[in-house]
């Protein structure tokens, strides 16, 4: 009898852990976004996107489970105004041409209920990883209506300070150390 009863909790443990797989999703870099906001000596706000950016993640909502790989271009930096995107890309800021590329790395997923509450990972820019963690502040799953296929992506977003990766100009005559990142990202399912 006890025999019997191990074999069937195994049997459904083995069927749990065959149905908890991650799936993988690709980034859909026109549904996806990654833009920053600092002060402008406490006066306005200055805003910023990368427009080239690529990923995968890795995602099983059963097991609340997943991973994520965002690739970020420094060159495609758009602030909408050439001068400033220009000194952005200097050594000043984020040296793409020695650092042309931006990376999220994260696999540490916290649910509230069946959503994502937040995502533990590492930013590594200009040769420096430090840690960063994701608040969701929006996040959905879906069935795409003409790709047939679910997409999952929500708005997610964290403060940093910039000098952690050694950014520090203008931080001695007030242009703040401070950065909020605003990541908003839809990925389809493959």
């Amino acid at each position: 009898m006890r025999s019997s009863i191990l074999a069937a909790a195994l049997a459904v443990t083995a069927m749990a852990g065959a149905t908890a797989q991650a799936a993988t999703y690709n980034i859909d870099p026109t549904h996806t976004f990654v833009t920053f906001e600092v002060t402008h000596f406490g006066t306005s706000t200055n805003r910023g996107r990368f427009d080239k950016k690529e990923g995968v993640v890795q995602f099983d909502r059963a097991a609340k489970t997943g991973s994520v790989k965002l690739t970020i271009q420094a060159d495609s930096i758009n602030t909408g105004t050439e001068a400033f995107n220009a000194h952005l890309k200097k050594p000043d800021f984020f040296d793409a041409p020695v650092h042309p590329t931006m990376t999220f790395s994260a696999d540490k997923f916290s649910f509230n209920g069946d959503k994502i509450s937040e995502v533990a990972g590492s930013l590594t820019m200009l040769g420096k990883t430090v840690p960063v963690m994701l608040k969701a502040t929006n996040f959905n799953c879906y069935e795409h209506p003409r790709l047939k296929r679910e997409v999952c992506g929500g708005d997610f977003e964290t403060t940093i300070m910039r000098s952690d990766w050694g950014m520090k100009w203008g931080i001695d005559f007030g242009i703040p150390d401070k950065v909020k990142l605003l990541i908003q990202v839809e990925a389809v399912k493959q």
